[in-house]
């Protein structure tokens, strides 16, 4: 799927109250039901640990697109401290598949947050395409390859936006949260963020035309 192609979906979902993230850029293992899901959130919060294995390959690679996009290449154990945390407090959580989106990516949130604080670290905005994660595909042919390049330069461009145009898009397009969930994540009004999000989307247009302009 052509970049420019792929960057008109993350405006369309980013715009849409309802979302559903395409698995190409949330990084999803397999497309399962809501209602599915809430019914693992439950087994998990009962001691379930298939359920929560379950949560964490359809959650994880959502969250740490986003958390790279706040700390770099620090992602990965930022990334498994949040899940530290979320699998020691799960039984207390109450709410659905959509409430644990929210409730994982704000203790993601705050131990990015905690990371930079301890080193003193300015959040990353340039981060290389070859360092953005993707998902292991189920085939290895070119179209594939090809298709993974595309995402990560898709990802590549929103980690050049300004850092709050930056996280907001990335919580509603690939963590997949609604504008009043990212709202309440970052002691934001909703009118706010859907316009942050605009923002973010011209300028995501912008780069994109720099990027295709003939040199």
């Amino acid at each position: 799927m052509p970049l420019r192609h792929k960057c008109r979906i993350i405006s369309q979902v980013s715009h849409a109250e309802e979302l559903h993230p395409p698995p190409w850029l949330a990084g999803d293992a397999g497309v399962t039901r809501s209602e599915d899901l809430d019914a693992v959130v439950r087994a998990a919060r009962n001691g379930d640990e298939d359920a929560f294995r379950t949560l964490y390959r359809q959650i994880h690679p959502r969250l740490l697109r986003y958390v790279r996009t706040l700390v770099g290449e620090d992602a990965e154990d930022v990334t498994s401290e949040a899940w530290l945390h979320i699998a020691r407090d799960i039984a207390f959580f109450d709410g659905d598949i959509d409430g644990f989106r929210g409730w994982t990516a704000t203790i993601a949130r705050h131990r990015a947050l905690d990371h930079l604080r301890h080193h003193k670290r300015r959040p990353v905005h340039h981060t290389p395409v070859g360092e953005l994660p993707e998902q292991p595909a189920p085939d290895d042919t070119e179209t594939t390859a090809l298709d993974s390049l595309s995402t990560q330069a898709a990802l590549s461009l929103i980690a050049r936006l300004p850092r709050d145009q930056a996280e907001i898009i990335m919580l509603r397009v690939v963590v997949g949260l609604d504008a009043k969930t990212v709202a309440r994540l970052l002691g934001k009004r909703p009118g706010a963020v859907r316009t942050a999000a605009h923002r973010g989307l011209r300028r995501l247009e912008h780069l994109l035309n720099d990027l295709e302009r003939p040199r």
